[in-house]
């Protein structure tokens, strides 16, 4: 209990806008860019905590054990998970790994944080991956705005996942939570009322945006 308390006294000392650089540096080798700095994960995306701590200050980012168990146990979505020695990132990859997640039965609707310059691009192709995996829904609409909420004003989109499961798409939960699927075609869209059909088109790649390192 002593430990307990004396880890939990350090971590006070640990602000707010070094977590969120902690965060960030660790999204990004964890889920995108582990080359940049020599780091490899392996099939499941894990690698040695310690190696990756020394791989960073190799390339001039140093950060402690206790400042990364700091942002592992304070992210409110649960971004890394950490078993034993090892550390990965839960959901949200570009490069190649397998998480090795079951397949699970959806619940019968999830939901989808979006804003409105690009419900054209939705309404026409659905929700893509784009340059992840797998398209994220969130488990309820209070999640779903604040993941919209990041890139303005939310909108929320429900997702049929009942109907979707019945015709054969196949469905995974992450770690944290996330859902996770390959695609979710137009059909399966229900889009709040008062969205104009007719909003502005938007490329592939601003759509991206909303599937970005930051979810």
């Amino acid at each position: 209990m002593q430990r307990e308390n004396r880890s939990e006294r350090r971590s006070e000392h640990i602000d707010d806008r070094r977590t969120v650089k902690v965060s960030k540096y660790l999204s990004k080798h964890l889920r995108h860019q582990p080359e940049r700095i020599g780091l490899t994960l392996d099939a499941a995306g894990w690698t040695e905590i310690d190696t990756l701590i020394a791989a960073a200050a190799a390339h001039g980012f140093r950060f402690t054990r206790e400042e990364l168990d700091h942002v592992v146990a304070t992210n409110d979505k649960r971004r890394f998970a950490v078993e034993g020695t090892r550390i990965r990132a839960s959901q949200g990859h570009s490069v190649d790994v397998d998480l090795g997640l079951p397949a699970a039965t959806p619940p019968p609707y999830l939901y989808h944080g979006t804003v409105a310059r690009h419900l054209g691009a939705i309404r026409a192709e659905g929700l893509r991956p784009m340059n992840r995996h797998d398209v994220h829904l969130s488990p309820d609409r209070e999640t779903a705005t604040r993941v919209g909420s990041r890139r303005g004003r939310p909108v929320v989109l429900s997702v049929d996942t009942a109907a979707m499961h019945r015709d054969g798409h196949v469905f995974h939960v992450s770690a944290n939570g996330v859902w996770l699927t390959r695609t979710v075609p137009p059909q399966y869209l229900r889009f709040p009322s008062g969205t104009d059909p007719a909003s502005r088109a938007v490329t592939a790649r601003d759509v991206s945006r909303e599937t970005g390192p930051a979810a």
